[in-house]
This record gives C-alpha cells, sequence and structure tokens, in this order.
C-alpha cells in the first residue's frame, strides 16, 4: 500500500511539472507572436538587424532623421541609398524577385500607383493611418503620404524679387525669360514628371497635343536641362539661370538653410501639390524594421520637428495647428485640379513622347 502511495504521488508531481511547462511555453508562443504571425511589442531593447531605405529626399534631411531613429534603434543598422523616385520605382521593379530594399521613402503618387498595382509594395495597416486623408493614401494602404509639396516656381533673389518673376505658368513661356530657365533633368525626377504632366493635363488630358505644344514653349525658354538637383542650385546660384520650377520644401530648405538666394512664387491659378509617400517593399528582407521606421516618420513629434527643421507639410490631420511653425501657418495652398490617376496613368506616355519629340526641339 505505501509503495502505491509513493508511485501516485510521483505521478501527480510529474504531470503537475508537465502541465506547468506547458502553460510556460504557450505563454511564451502568445507572448511573442501577433494575431498574423509575426512578432509584436518590438522595442528598443530587441529590435535589430538591418534596414535598407531607397529614397529621393534631401541627404543632410536623410542623415538627420536616421540619426534620430537610431537613438530610439540604436541596434538596427540603417542604409540607405538617394535617387529620382523615377529611378527608385525602376530598381524597385527590377528587384521583385529578390528585392535588396526595405523601404521606399519620397516617391509621387503616380510612382507609387504604379508600384502599388504592380504588386511591389506591401499592403499593411499603421496605427496612424486613419489620421491621413484617403486623398493622400492607397486604397489598400500599400503606400502612404508623409508630406504635401506644392511644386511652385524658383528664383534666385539677387537677381529678381518675387513681385517680378513670373506670376504663373503662361508667363513662362514669354519670350522675355528666353534662356533665363533652368530645368533639372526630368525623365529621372518625380518632381518634374509630375510638373510636366501638370502642365498637360491642365491643357486637357484627353487631347495632350496643346500640353506638348504648351512644353514645346516652354523648352524654348529653357538654357539648360541639368543632371540632377546639385547641379541645379549650383547653375541657379551662379545665375547661369534666374528661373527654376521645383518643390516649395526643397527651396524653403535652401533659402533658409544654406547660402543659396532662393524663393519662390507660388503660380496665381494654383499649383500640383504632389502627394511625397512611403511605402514598405512588397517581400522585403528586413520587413519588420521598415514598419518600425513608418511608424517613427509619422510619429506626431517626429513630424512636427521635421515640419520646423526641414520645412515639411504633414499629412496627418489631427496635428494641432499651434504646435506648427510660423511659415506653416502663413501658407495658403491653393491646388490645380488634377486628376491622380489619370496623371498616373498617362504620365509614362506623355514623358516619352516628350523626351522623343520636344526636348531640345524648342529652339
Amino acid at each position: 500500500m505505501k509503495r502505491f502511495t509513493w508511485l501516485a504521488l510521483i505521478l501527480t508531481t510529474l504531470l503537475l511539472v508537465l502541465a506547468a511547462c506547458g502553460d510556460s511555453e504557450e505563454t511564451s508562443n502568445d507572448t511573442a507572436q501577433g494575431d498574423n504571425g509575426t512578432t509584436e511589442g518590438t522595442t528598443e531593447e530587441n529590435a535589430s538587424g538591418k534596414l535598407v531605405i531607397y529614397t529621393g529626399r534631401d541627404e543632410n534631411m536623410v542623415q538627420g532623421v536616421i540619426e534620430k531613429f537610431n537613438e530610439r534603434y540604436p541596434n538596427i543598422e540603417v542604409e540607405y541609398m538617394t535617387m529620382g523616385a523615377q529611378q527608385i520605382l525602376e530598381r524597385v521593379r527590377g528587384e521583385k524577385a529578390n528585392p535588396q530594399g526595405d523601404f521606399w521613402w519620397g516617391g509621387t503618387q503616380s510612382a507609387m500607383m504604379v508600384a502599388a498595382n504592380e504588386d511591389l509594395l506591401l499592403q499593411w495597416d499603421p496605427s496612424f493611418i486613419d489620421s491621413v486623408d484617403p486623398l493622400h493614401k492607397d486604397e489598400q494602404n500599400r503606400w502612404v503620404g508623409e508630406m504635401l509639396l506644392p511644386e511652385v516656381i524658383m528664383i534666385n533673389s539677387d537677381v529678381m524679387s518675387p513681385e517680378e518673376g513670373p506670376q504663373d505658368w503662361d508667363e513662362l513661356l514669354d519670350p522675355k525669360w528666353k534662356d533665363e530657365i533652368l530645368i533639372r533633368g526630368v525623365l529621372a525626377s518625380g518632381t518634374m514628371r509630375t510638373i510636366y504632366s501638370s502642365m498637360i493635363f491642365r491643357q486637357g488630358a484627353d487631347d495632350p497635343s496643346k500640353g506638348y505644344d504648351w512644353l514645346m514653349k516652354l523648352d524654348a525658354n529653357t538654357k539648360e536641362y541639368t543632371q540632377d538637383p546639385n547641379a541645379l542650385y549650383l547653375k541657379l546660384a551662379r545665375q547661369e539661370g534666374s528661373i527654376s520650377l521645383w518643390n516649395l520644401q526643397d527651396i524653403l530648405l535652401k533659402k533658409h538653410t544654406t547660402d543659396y538666394t532662393f524663393d519662390f512664387i507660388y503660380p496665381e491659378s494654383g499649383a500640383p501639390i504632389l502627394v511625397d509617400a512611403v511605402g514598405i517593399v512588397n517581400n522585403a528582407k528586413n520587413e519588420e524594421n521598415a514598419k518600425l521606421f513608418m511608424e517613427f516618420l509619422f510619429d506626431q513629434e517626429t513630424m512636427v520637428e521635421l515640419s520646423k527643421e526641414y520645412y515639411q507639410i504633414p499629412t496627418r490631420t489631427d496635428i494641432a495647428e499651434d504646435a506648427m511653425p510660423d511659415w506653416y501657418k502663413e501658407l495658403d495652398l491653393k491646388p490645380l485640379d488634377i486628376d491622380w490617376q489619370v496623371m498616373s496613368d498617362k504620365e509614362a506616355e506623355w514623358m516619352e513622347y516628350w523626351d522623343t519629340n520636344i526636348k531640345g526641339k524648342g529652339k
């Protein structure tokens, strides 16, 4: 009888130990895995690995943001490559079978629409998504606008004041501006493709011939198409030309943070307001770190800081206006009425025609 009692006691103890181990393992798995099977609760303590960013943004700004990101996530090694939005699209497209980049930071809505339709971007619902206007994000949340970029007329303020320069788009065609206009190379630039496509759209998207004629006249006044933005800035600063077309943020950055004497004219009829967007590359090798970076970019504190330091117009609609800088409060945005889906559908066709039939032929 005593032997039986001891055996029963030992068996009972073993069963309790096994049950406890099972509960512990189940609890551990529940903690580590979210509803979709991915790791949740990533924090400064356990976030690590790499993050590869393709970006079309100002390099000084990129470095500054990455430094702040690494203050929060010191164990994530961030690499980045800067290139035009169109170049990023072509690179991500070419790497579809074996993605080398994780995060696309800075692309036009036209480029992002194309990328989403080609299954190049991850569908994901970040925590802030409901605070972004539906006009500024993909319906399936494959991309989301980070900031708004009005495309405006850029001038060298040593040569002319904003009041003396062309006040609207059509005034750029006046012969008095011949050889005064410098343009950043169009095809590689999401900004320039958007501006040029907008000029065609405003003349009538159903019949682009009027828009092509407008661009031919602009080409006649254009002195040079520069290789990249830095070449554009240098030539404009050296007064090799006095006028360009560019985005408001970069103009303000150069005006207030460098020795460049740049200023802008907001066109009277309105400006194409580009949504500068971000997205996570589909099947990215470092998807979780890309998600952390997106959440960091859209954090309200980060967005306010970027507005103050880098003149960004945030897309989040839940940021208190009194937290924003004075220049933002004084800004009166007047958009051109543009169908961005039509622009996305037609941009490649229109820009190919411009490159083949218009560029350098308006003299």
